[in-house]
């Protein structure tokens, strides 16, 4: 049966702002208390996912988060109306009051490890959302996101659905952004590719010193386990420390993949040979494609700040593939130095595609944060929400809605407006009607 990669993009949400929150992450922290442009932002995403649609590939969407998170300042302590609890939060704790606004939940490459049915024991989709332990602001994320997947995947004979790994550092998982899949073709038994940072049990076994380890060994096999995958079709690797103290604070911003090809720099893995040996043990006799890029000709910096790895590399409808980058790859020389020479190599990238998603990279993601992978076959696709599939008339349709809720601009003071969230709620409730995905919002189901 055939079977496709869905891209499901991360919405920019109507509270969409810079607060620097993410230790770890350059881009997130250089920008922080920035005004941002939320309706810029969902635009800019709208377009992307417009583009790859246009293209052939199967895109759809994931909607925001509600924020500022009411039900969590509650459950923090504060009390009172709607508006009491904003003021109290931002008087008396403003750092907490911040984290609860995060724009985050965009990057939906965090939301869960998602396990296709060709690879798992039951033949079924495996679905976990991320508990995202390491950051509180994104700790908060995991409830409904759940429950925004359950909806969506609904159909119990086709989708699995698992709890979020318990939270704290042991197990602390951060999604597909630490995960990859490899194979011939997606509808095949393919290659399950995850890289953490630290073994959480292990404090002899290498890792950072500066910024922390998100995603932990244990929390990795844990996901395995419960997505029922083959120990013999599964690869770990450990990301290389020095790397994470130097920004890279997942995988996807030192490596991407995609069907038989890993672009990777020299520098993502701690011990590279064995990685690549592993990997082709694992994938068999077919071709497989090692796409180093080499620190001489790319700093681990320019990548950082480029995000050339977090981009997306996709296979188009004529069986080469392409880089789907943000403009910045082609504002850094080094990097687009390196892209003009890749596209005229022997591999099977041949083009390179850039898109403007500044609102995200701002604030520290880029084009391959704002999405997760979902591979379905034509029966699972039949199955699933057909609301959220990108369309003209979709497309339309969110703009108009956009146009009508977001504001173009928003600044830290804004986010404690009673009535910002007034708006945003409306918005929010208005999305779930036009993808008809049901009540899953906090303010929804109170």
């Amino acid at each position: 049966m055939k079977a496709f990669e869905v891209n499901f993009d991360g919405l920019v949400g109507p509270t969409h702002n810079y607060a620097g929150l993410s230790v770890g992450n350059v881009a997130s922290l250089s920008n922080a208390a920035q005004a941002s442009n939320p309706k810029e932002g969902a635009k800019q995403g709208l377009q992307k996912m417009k583009a790859l649609h246009d293209l052939g590939l199967k895109q759809a969407l994931l909607p925001p988060l509600e924020r500022p998170d009411v039900n969590t300042l509650r459950l923090l302590g504060f009390s009172g109306s709607d508006e009491q609890v904003l003021t109290k939060a931002y008087q008396q704790a403003r750092q907490v009051f911040v984290a609860t606004c995060s724009a985050s939940s965009m990057w939906t490459a965090n939301a869960c490890t998602v396990s296709p049915s060709a690879d798992t024991l039951d033949k079924r989709v495996h679905f976990t959302a991320a508990n995202l332990s390491n950051k509180f602001h994104r700790s908060i994320e995991a409830p409904t996101t759940s429950r925004i997947l359950q909806s969506i995947f609904s159909n119990q004979d086709y989708f699995a659905h698992h709890q979020p790994l318990p939270q704290g550092d042991h197990f602390g998982d951060e999604g597909a952004a630490n995960h990859t899949r490899f194979c011939t073709s997606y509808g095949e038994q393919g290659v399950e590719f995850f890289v953490f940072g630290k073994y959480a049990f292990d404090a002899s076994q290498p890792a950072p010193k500066t910024f922390p380890a998100r995603q932990t060994y244990e929390a990795s096999q844990a996901i395995a386990r419960l997505h029922q995958l083959r120990d013999e079709k599964t690869v770990f690797a450990q990301q290389n420390p020095a790397v994470i103290d130097q920004g890279v604070f997942h995988n996807d911003v030192i490596a991407v993949g995609n069907q038989n090809v890993l672009f990777y720099h020299q520098q993502a893995f701690l011990n590279t040979d064995q990685v690549i040996s592993q990997l082709k043990q694992a994938f068999g006799e077919s071709p497989f494609h090692f796409v180093e890029v080499p620190t001489a000709e790319v700093s681990v910096e320019s990548a950082v700040k480029s995000y050339l790895f977090n981009s997306q590399l996709v296979t188009l409808e004529n069986g080469d593939m392409a880089i789907i980058a943000p403009g910045e790859c082609h504002e850094n020389p080094e990097v687009k130095n390196y892209l003009d020479a890749l596209v005229a190599s022997d591999t099977p990238i041949k083009e390179v595609k850039i898109f403007d998603v500044k609102q995200s990279m701002k604030n520290g993601g880029g084009p391959a944060c704002l999405r997760q992978r979902v591979v379905l076959n034509e029966q699972e696709l039949v199955h699933c929400n057909q609301h959220v599939f990108m369309s003209d008339e979709l497309f339309a349709r969110l703009n108009q809605w956009v146009d009508k809720h977001y504001r173009d601009s928003l600044t830290e003071a804004d986010l404690c407006d009673p009535q910002l969230l007034v708006e945003s709620r409306q918005a929010l409730d208005e999305l779930t009607q036009i993808l008809q995905i049901g009540s899953v919002y906090p303010f929804q189901i109170a």
